[in-house]
């Protein structure tokens, strides 16, 4: 098969170029000029410089590609429309180029956090409406309005909720945070959250890419047990040898220091890995979602639960020197 993968030198699309080489597949990463190509250092994927806004560099790297897995995406911004303008007209760009150049499928990459937050009894299903309560899921949902509305492709879209695994950075914060002897705790919780491993993830984006029942249809990808903020700490802190201290911040305290960080970011240009974003998803009631329609109609099951997911993470971290 010949793929296309933009967002290949990241955290997902990076296990994903390693896993279709492998299997001996004929790969092309869009990677943006000047971008970290670290995680794909010895993986033999074909390199095109490019950004999904723009039309000219999505065009080259789309010829010849049967399959486009769009998993490019910005997650943090201080602006809405630097969120509309990369998730949701990227991929509209993506998905124009494919109807000019005869690509069948397209893969993308969605969120749970275009559905928004569940209450702690009710995990989301996939008939569960759009209800995004932040400016990148908002983005994310619109990202998908486009795809599926495109009349000429086969479209299908996962969903997963929080990715764990080796090379993961959007939770290495609370990794950093327990090996400094620290774990925050947030009034109010525990508050349950689907989480699921980056190598699961690879092998429902597999299923999607080729089977017929999936055209036309969105998947969430939960692993295959729940999980809690506390609890990845805690057992993060089990693998580093590490007992923390126990750290509480009332909501209040903090969405005062979300504010205060993204008012950092907008002077500096520099993204903190705290902002309101990461807030109000720490703080809504839950975040999960179920697997079953992806069970029933693909045969998918998560294979790596939780505590082993959040043990990968944590070891891959000492060993690469990020901790």
């Amino acid at each position: 098969m010949k793929v296309l993968i933009t967002g290949a030198n990241g955290f997902l699309g990076s296990a994903l170029s390693r896993r279709m080489v492998g299997e001996g597949h004929t790969v092309r990463a869009l990677v943006r000029p000047g971008s970290d190509l670290s995680a794909l250092e010895g993986v033999a994927v074909e390199r095109v410089a490019g950004d999904v806004t723009d039309a000219a560099s999505v065009q080259r790297a789309v010829e010849g590609a049967e399959v486009v897995f769009h998993l490019a995406g910005l997650r943090r911004a201080p602006e809405r429309s630097a969120f509309f303008r990369v998730n949701a007209e990227g991929t509209r760009t993506v998905c124009d180029a494919m109807l000019r150049v005869g690509a069948r499928r397209l893969v993308l990459a969605g969120s749970l956090a275009a559905v928004g937050p569940s209450r702690p009894d009710r995990p989301h299903v996939e008939t569960d409406p759009f209800a995004p309560e932040e400016w990148y899921g908002e983005s994310k949902a619109e990202a998908e309005r486009i795809a599926l509305g495109t009349a000429g492709l086969e479209v299908t879209v996962a969903r997963p909720p929080r990715i764990l695994g080796p090379g993961d950075r959007e939770n290495l914060v609370f990794f950093r945070l327990v090996k400094r002897g620290i774990r925050l705790e947030i009034g109010g919780g525990p508050r349950p959250l689907s989480a699921v491993d980056v190598d699961d993830v690879v092998e429902l984006l597999l299923l999607l890419a080729e089977r017929p029942e999936a055209v036309g249809e969105a998947f969430f990808a939960p692993g295959p047990d729940q999980t809690t903020l506390e609890e990845i700490q805690s057992l993060g802190a089990e693998v580093l040898g590490v007992k923390p201290r126990i750290l509480r911040l009332s909501p209040r305290r903090l969405r005062a220091l979300a504010a205060m960080a993204d008012g950092f970011s907008r002077l500096t240009g520099r993204h903190l890995p705290l902002n309101r974003k990461l807030a109000r998803q720490l703080l809504a009631p839950a975040w999960t979602c179920s697997g079953e329609k992806a069970r029933a109609r693909l045969g998918w099951a998560p294979r790596i639960d939780a505590r082993t997911s959040i043990a990968r993470s944590a070891a891959w971290y000492q060993a690469h020197g990020w901790l």
